[in-house]
């Protein structure tokens, strides 16, 4: 059936969704190649403070959480997205006139205020389009922003300051958000129902699956302003916090240090690690698209988040036993990228399987808001154990990290999981339990 439906959604609502995530991906992370590409000699930072640097970003990612989770609920996720654009692009921008490591700081924690709202906002999006059996595709399309963002920013950011200087990098890559800016509001809706220029029978699909949906959950309230202690009661919601925080610190701490741990491993110049940065990021949409496939096939949402995050782990491991062989490190380091973001499809297909869609609308917020504290911690901790015992003892923490993630995903309830047939969840317990204490 599904191929039998108009696809005009897949690309009206995901393309924008995707092109604006790359965008905020790569204010984000081209720090990673600014420090070591002359902002650390320039503005005296040690490797304490890059780590400090790169980290505090999630703590103003904290703030519009909740918030951008209930917006995209209950009000406009395009407005939201639409002035966090504008504000992305000054703060990137005034980042190129920095004169101090506080300045830097100041920059970067606003930054993620400005950031903080766009995943919930776009995953509430996505839910507002997509059914149960095509929210695991359609989550992965969008999560490729990390993986596409890197392969564009590596080159790119390599390439501007190897013929610039890295403050060029930040005001040029700042103002592509004034661009995606126009691309997003033209284009985008919030609701089918919102959406003139969706197809009748597409509209009347969406309708009636989404009501199959509701009915196979037996959650037929209305949508709502779900007070926040909801989500907070909901036990099954908070380990997916703790989850997500150990495999953020996993995943950023591996992402905003790649340059550098590049350009140790091999000895090459900025333009160089930039190329050799985008294999990984390459291998990272393989990664999402395969396991994205598997996961919606088999319905085990829980079975493949885990093994994406041991993989993930066991690749970093890796990377430090073979650090020797610059050719098999490398190897492992692209390997890593495969599983860095494979996990994020079936996870983020939790959520609505285990809250109502208002406590998951600002469920989203809480879990990617506090678990992304671990985006703090990761470059942190690689700042501070490269510091005291060396980059290969940081690599080594960073895999304990996503170890303690696999380990919480077998605690998480059944019914987070799809039979492969029709979609419902698995007959368990915790099912048959509110889905809030």
């Amino acid at each position: 059936m599904e191929k039998k439906t108009p696809g005009t959604r897949w690309w009206r609502v995901v393309a924008p969704i995707l092109i604006a995530c790359i965008i905020s991906f790569m204010d984000r992370v081209n720090i990673s190649f600014a420090l070591p590409g002359g902002m650390e000699a320039d503005l005296g930072i040690t490797s304490q403070m890059a780590g400090l640097t790169s980290g505090i970003f999630f703590i103003g990612y904290l703030f519009l959480q909740i918030p951008g989770g209930r917006a995209a609920v209950n009000g406009s996720g395009k407005r939201f997205i639409a002035w966090s654009l504008v504000a992305w692009a000054i703060v990137s921008v005034a980042t190129g006139f920095v004169t101090n490591h506080y300045q830097v700081l100041v920059l970067r924690f606003v930054l993620g205020v400005a950031e903080g709202g766009m995943l919930p906002v776009v995953l509430t999006m996505i839910s507002n389009w997509f059914p149960d059996r095509e929210i695991g595709r359609a989550n992965a399309f969008v999560m490729m922003f990390a993986p596409i963002g890197g392969m564009v920013t590596a080159p790119i950011s390599g390439a501007i300051i190897q013929s610039l200087d890295w403050r060029w990098l930040f005001i040029i890559e700042g103002l592509l958000s004034i661009v995606v800016l126009a691309v997003w509001w033209w284009l985008i809706s919030d609701r089918p129902q919102e959406a003139r220029w969706l197809p009748a029978a597409e509209r009347e699909y969406l309708l009636a699956e989404f009501e199959r949906d509701r009915q196979a959950r037996s959650l037929k309230q209305p949508v709502s302003n779900a007070p926040l202690r909801d989500v907070f009661r909901n036990s099954s919601l908070m380990k997916l916090v703790a989850l997500n925080f150990f495999y953020q610190t996993g995943d950023y701490g591996y992402t905003l240090w790649l340059p550098t741990i590049l350009k140790n491993l091999t000895g090459a110049n900025m333009a160089g690690v930039g190329l050799l940065a985008i294999v990984p990021f390459v291998a990272t949409i393989i990664g999402i698209y395969v396991i994205s496939m598997l996961s919606d096939k088999t319905g085990k949402r829980r079975l493949w988040v885990m093994i994406s995050l041991l993989c993930f782990a066991a690749a970093l491991l890796a990377s430090v036993v073979l650090r020797h062989n610059i050719i098999a490190a490398y190897i492992a380091l692209v390997v890593c990228g495969f599983f860095l973001k494979a996990a994020t499809s079936p996870f983020w297909s939790i959520p609505g399987r285990i809250a109502s869609p208002e406590v998951a609308g600002g469920a989203r917020g809480v879990i990617n808001g506090l678990g992304n504290l671990g985006g703090f911690c990761g470059p942190w901790l690689v700042g501070m154990m490269i510091y005291l015992y060396g980059q290969n003892m940081a690599v080594c923490a960073l895999a304990g990290s996503l170890v303690i993630a696999a380990l919480i995903t077998l605690t998480l309830p059944k019914n987070c999981d799809l039979t492969p047939d029709n979609g419902k969840p698995v007959a368990d317990e915790s099912a048959k339990q509110p889905h809030v204490a």
